[in-house]
């Protein structure tokens, strides 16, 4: 009964429709981020001023190129990889830790806040990324992307705490759907800029510039209304089964750990993890290397393949929407199954799909829409079931971290495909392999006796 006595607390006297309208917000602040800056237009620029540090010739840097951050010698063109590869490693050690302190906190929102407003600050700081001063955008680059990672951790750490088991798949299909809308919103914009960029008297530089800069802008602007709707709860110290009123640091190391010792008691939460972190690699791996094989392979123009990337954005706020719709007709469990026959049927069609025919590559750039917002926002309210109370933000800093420290399974396995048989189709269609395995091995979870198992109650569909 006491159990149920705080569920009932938390859902009817902290949850309101002005709140979750707000936690919506983040999710539309910061997917900024992660469309405008690491996907579009970060990478090229920063190669540019890399370049421009090797002093690259205009007809292409020569073999032996380089810039020396830290006395290393690295190609020009490596430097954003090697930036992006480097977050993420040390978001692994980052994420969970912040989730641990997010749990002891009282202030959940201001630390959500803290991170936000310091990966927004470096975000804007790159305006003054000009000139050869590639060290100071891979810099600024590495606490933006930590940031966004850390202040993630903390907004999901909301989900349990706004919306009950019943209203979980919604509530996270909304933020979902929301977050892609937003990201597409200033995405569009920023790339009717580099259209207009002569009448506005720029260079395509200066357009990436100010671009990625109004990001950052985005990002922080928005975030304002989470901070004015989101409500603060008290630490549920007799989940936590620790003193709540020692420092918040030291005890979130102390936590972190326990909570890792501790999943052997919730062996099916972790089996979940495993089954998410294969199929969610093979998700990533589409998402990052689509625009590859639509220039290598396709043989598809800028002009087919950008519009494209803004049409996904766009469908996959609908298909977060329409996946969730589903969801509360069969359960979101069997709906994550449905999506990863889906996305396992988007490989195979892009397998055999024949080069420069722009429509069919857009045709299929609206399937991967459709099921890429549902499938993730589903999979998080999931999770979200299988956490123990108190212990939101530890947990969701694991399932970061398989977001996030793990995507390089996929573009390995695509590479070493390449690599040896020297074939994009073959690269693509090895990612077969991550929605099959995934879809087994979810199948094969439980999910009611795992979400009674976290000491949660199950909702009534699955």
């Amino acid at each position: 009964m006491a159990v149920t006595g705080v569920r009932e607390e938390s859902t009817v006297e902290y949850s309101s429709r002005r709140e979750r309208v707000g936690w919506y917000f983040y999710d539309w602040a910061n997917s900024a981020f992660p469309t405008t800056v690491v996907t579009v237009f970060l990478g090229p620029y920063l190669t540019a001023i890399a370049e421009a540090a090797a002093h690259c010739p205009d007809s292409g840097c020569p073999d032996d190129a380089a810039v020396h951050p830290l006395g290393f010698a690295i190609a020009p063109g490596a430097l954003f990889p090697y930036s992006v590869s480097l977050s993420v490693f040390l978001t692994v050690f980052v994420l969970p830790v912040v989730g641990a302190i997010a749990d002891r906190s009282p202030r959940k929102k201001e630390l959500m806040a803290l991170f936000a407003f310091i990966g927004a600050a470096a975000t804007i700081g790159m305006l003054f990324l000009t000139g050869e001063r590639y060290l100071l955008g891979a810099g600024l680059f590495l606490v933006a992307n930590i940031s966004y990672g850390a202040s993630v951790v903390v907004y999901n750490s909301f989900l349990p705490q706004i919306a009950d088991e019943q209203d979980r798949d919604k509530v996270s299909s909304f933020g979902w759907a929301w977050g892609y809308l937003g990201g597409g919103t200033l995405l569009l914009l920023n790339v009717a800029a580099v259209l207009m960029k002569d009448s506005l008297g720029m260079s395509t530089g200066e357009v990436a510039r100010y671009s990625i800069v109004s990001a950052g802008i985005w990002w922080a602007g928005f975030t304002t209304i989470p901070l004015l709707t989101l409500r603060n709860r008290p630490v549920a110290d007799e989940h936590l089964g620790v003193d709540v009123r020692g420092n918040v640091l030291t005890d979130g190391f102390r936590q972190l750990w326990g909570t890792l010792k501790g999943l052997r008691a919730l062996p099916l939460t972790l089996f979940f993890l495993v089954a998410y972190l294969i199929y969610n690699d093979g998700i990533q791996t589409v998402i990052s290397l689509a625009s590859v094989y639509g220039t290598e392979e396709l043989q598809l123009p800028d002009d087919v393949l950008v519009p494209t990337i803004l049409m996904v954005q766009f469908l996959a706020f609908a298909g977060a929407l329409l996946l969730g719709r589903l969801a509360k007709a069969i359960g979101a469990w069997k709906t994550v199954l449905v999506s990863l026959v889906l996305w396992t049927v988007v490989i195979v069609v892009a397998y055999f799909m024949p080069a420069k025919q722009a429509v069919l590559f857009v045709i299929l750039g609206g399937g991967i829409g459709l099921v890429l917002g549902g499938s993730q926002a589903l999979s998080r309210s999931l999770f979200s079931q299988l956490i123990p109370k108190g212990k939101e933000g530890e947990y969701f800093g694991l399932y970061e971290i398989s977001d996030k420290g793990t995507s390089w399974l996929g573009p390995l396995a695509f590479g070493l495909a390449l690599d040896l048989t020297d074939s994009y189709r073959v690269a693509i269609i090895a990612l077969v392999v991550f929605f099959v395995a995934g879809f087994v091995l979810l199948l094969f979870v439980p999910m009611r006796r795992a979400i009674e198992q976290a000491g949660n109650t199950p909702p009534a569909k699955l």
